[in-house]
């Protein structure tokens, strides 16, 4: 199946925080659009694996992807070595898509900055055709996605660009709230951690407003790129 943007997150929800609104956005015009989460976010403060896959499923079908895929790799201690380049590669080869989207490029926690530069090494590497690689017993053709964009997390990074969700921020907020075991929950008895409080859930829908009245729109999402964007015309710009 081929895609045209694939989603990387290093825990479950850290693509429904970054770019649910810009996926959604994308679902409606028709585009194929998958998730792949390299972890289970075993470590999570709360809830369960079990949970966080049934919370992740919903999450999924509330967005209108076509696919997710877990890798399995450790969280909090995965690394950026050539067996977890691979892992994402296979996926890469596998799903063929233009666009890839990953985590913020830095932030508090420590997977988010090595699962960015983990999928951006990957993404060039699988475009190699001397790299082997095999999925369901068949070689894979070498495949490079045309641009790779991070999107932004805890920390206020200044995006490069942003696009007007406006229309989507309740999508965008119905995936966030499908994790109901991560976010702030007050007849929860589990131990609480930054992102439970009441705090950070209004933070993903006033930084969508506060990045969209800076580019006079409701609601908007930022990323950051690789390399310099283009456009055909100063007419492309708003």
């Amino acid at each position: 199946m081929k895609l045209d943007i694939l989603a990387f997150g290093a825990h479950p929800d850290d693509v429904e925080l970054g770019c649910s609104g810009t996926i959604a956005k994308e679902v409606s015009l028709g585009k194929k659009v998958g998730i792949i989460d390299l972890t289970r976010g075993e470590l999570g403060t709360r809830g369960s694996v079990a949970i966080r896959n049934k919370e992740s499923a919903k999450a999924s079908e509330i967005l209108g992807v076509v696919v997710r895929e877990n890798l399995d790799m450790r969280d909090g201690f995965f690394v950026n070595d050539e067996a977890h380049q691979m892992k994402v590669i296979e996926m890469i080869r596998k799903y063929q898509p233009e666009i890839v989207l990953c985590n913020a490029i830095t932030d508090r926690h420590i997977d988010h900055g090595k699962g960015s530069k983990l999928v951006s090494d990957a993404c060039f590497l699988s475009g190699l055709r001397q790299i082997k690689t095999e999925y369901d017993g068949e070689a894979q053709e070498a495949w490079r996605p045309k641009v790779v964009y991070h999107y932004i997390q805890w920390q206020n990074i200044e995006p490069d660009f942003v696009v007007d969700i406006s229309e989507f921020i309740g999508k965008k907020m119905e995936s966030v709230l499908a994790y109901g075991s991560q976010f702030y929950d007050p007849n929860s008895k589990e131990p609480v951690s930054p992102i439970t409080s009441k705090n950070f859930l209004d933070s993903v829908k006033y930084r969508a407003q506060d990045l969209g009245r800076l580019v006079g729109v409701e609601y908007a999402e930022g990323f950051t790129t690789e390399r310099y964007l283009a456009v055909n015309s100063l007419g492309d710009l708003k």
